[in-house]
């Protein structure tokens, strides 16, 4: 059992709470923590509606986000190899509503006001959005063992022009705004013939403020455009990105056809079988670091919970008792910015904890400040102490769970695809070339290591380091990857090299020049024959 305290301290800490997950904790300290500071400062009315148990405890989910025709749907189909009910594919825009793919035992189909009364789903508070958002969310459940481990948001594909965001009769942007916080990656698509970013697309963009670290960027049917152009491509995307997404680090783009069918221009392949294999690493450590993420989504809340706490009581402090407080209240609302940097000087408030501040001018115009609460400090207190100390035990438990029953990776659909077998990613490639073969694969261009061997002038048989150095040189590698791989080759460790253990350190240079990685320990398949009496060098594995 896991527990705040070690076991001699009696299994439970001063207040007697004692946990047994990493989520029972984060929900407990949320509830008797976080959440009377959000009720008393009417934090729900003006940032994010209240956490539910559902949302502690849901699988992770990935939101996908894009133009229509980016193959949003095709991208699930692709990942799940398998078609999913409410599914429409087609080159128009298809998919008008938000469908939230999860995991059932039976097939079918949840409509979106049955599934916001559901306390298991993690999606009741989208009940604030109205019917007209209702009407348009679905929940498509299908046994998937994908979806054992995951759930996968699909939204409408974006439009352009005042009149289709208008026509949507629900706040678009609002609605991926409240699925950014609660999801665990959020993908953008792109089709690389529609690198445009429309207003409501930039719009939506915007929406995941502060949610950076979630955002990926998927440039999708890149194997429609040849090399040239993909590099164009590239580069307009990441142009456009930059206009939007206002942060100084690059954000990571995935290049690839994600669907099943036979690539266009096949000049890439190899670069877009490593993009997408690094893209399903990326989505596969989404459980292992779910606990991690809803952990510091509750610091990023509690954060802004204890701004917006000041600032109301700060508003309320600042009412006149009797008259003029219409006049008050303009005059305290157009000094919001002034506001926030007497807060910022007053509690030692980093800038960047602080609501938009001209969104939040437009909220308070429909509160009167003479209601609002004072500043209670046993409540901060409660927060900063959660902050403090009880983060730091939830980090702990955190990793004291993954070492005793790590958490399950996303297996099955495209993530079960080309792991293994000759398909896998790199296998008869660089170092692993040759690993089937009855061969020495290094003895295919031994005649010409040999015609060198000889001319550094050998002695028994062998050619002191000084001289293969010079040789080993002429590849221009650093001294620290020569290094490596003449520590590679010299098998016997006596600091010279025999015929075969030049050509494997020629071979191993080879490898290397072709962009490929060394292992940490030579493999079976490439230990020269005649060291292969060594019962040591039999056992090692590559790693």
């Amino acid at each position: 059992m896991f527990s705040w305290v070690k076991q001699e301290q009696g299994g439970s800490n001063k207040e007697g709470e004692m946990y047994q997950t990493v989520t029972e904790g984060l929900q407990t300290l949320y509830t008797k923590k976080l959440l009377p500071l959000e009720e008393t400062y009417l934090f729900h009315d003006f940032h994010s509606p209240a956490l539910e148990p559902a949302d502690f405890q849901s699988k992770p989910m990935v939101l996908l986000v894009g133009q229509y025709s980016t193959g949003k749907t095709t991208f699930i189909r692709y990942l799940l190899e398998q078609d999913f009910p409410g599914m429409r594919i087609g080159p128009e825009p298809t998919t008008d509503g938000f469908i939230a793919v999860m995991h059932g035992e039976n097939e079918g189909v949840v409509p979106g006001n049955a599934l916001v009364v559901d306390p298991k789903k993690p999606f009741r508070k989208l009940n604030a959005f109205g019917n007209s958002f209702l009407n348009r969310f679905i929940c498509s459940q299908m046994p998937n063992q994908v979806l054992q481990s995951i759930s996968i948001i699909d939204t409408p594909g974006i439009l352009s022009g005042e009149k289709q965001r208008i026509s949507r009769g629900y706040d678009f942007a609002e609605v991926l705004r409240w699925f950014g916080e609660r999801v665990d990656r959020i993908i953008l698509l792109f089709d690389a013939h529609k690198l445009d970013i429309s207003d409501e697309f930039s719009e939506a963009i915007k929406a995941f403020k502060g949610q950076d670290d979630k955002i990926r960027v998927v440039l999708n049917k890149a194997d429609q455009v040849d090399t040239q152009q993909l590099m164009r491509v590239y580069g307009a995307l990441m142009w456009s990105l930059g206009k939007v997404i206002n942060t100084p680090e690059v954000v990571r783009v995935y290049l690839g056809s994600f669907w099943a069918k036979p690539l266009q221009n096949t000049e890439n392949r190899r670069l877009f079988e490593a993009e997408s294999q690094d893209l399903f690493r990326d989505i596969q450590s989404l459980p292992r670091n779910a606990a991690l993420r809803k952990l510091n989504d509750l610091i990023k809340r509690a954060r802004l919970a204890k701004v917006h706490a000041y600032i109301i009581s700060y508003l309320k402090k600042e009412m006149p008792s009797l008259f003029g407080r219409e006049k008050k209240k303009d005059e305290l609302i157009q000094r919001l910015p002034e506001i926030y940097t007497i807060l910022q000087r007053e509690h030692h408030i980093s800038p960047g904890d602080f609501p938009n501040v001209t969104k939040m001018q437009d909220m308070l115009q429909h509160y009167d400040f003479s209601k609002f609460p004072s500043l209670k400090v046993k409540l901060i207190e409660k927060v900063d102490k959660m902050l403090a100390s009880k983060i730091a035990v939830l980090m702990a438990m955190i990793r004291e769970e993954e070492a005793k029953q790590p958490p399950a990776m996303v297996s099955g659909g495209a993530f079960e695809g080309s792991q293994d077998g000759p398909f896998g990613q790199g296998y008869g490639e660089g170092i692993s070339a040759g690993a089937d073969a009855e061969d020495w694969i290094v003895s295919r261009d031994k005649h010409r290591y040999d015609e060198i061997f000889y001319t550094l002038m050998p002695i028994n048989g062998k050619i002191t380091g000084v001289n293969a150095k010079k040789e080993m040189m002429n590849s221009r590698l650093p001294n620290t990857v020569l290094g490596k791989i003449w520590k590679l080759a010299d098998c016997d460790q006596d600091g010279m090299l025999d015929d075969e253990e030049f050509a494997l350190a020629q071979h191993l240079i080879k490898i290397k020049l072709e962009g490929y990685e060394l292992p940490t320990e030579l493999p079976n398949h490439l230990v020269p024959p005649s060291h292969r009496k060594n019962p040591t060098r039999l056992s090692r594995e590559e790693v």
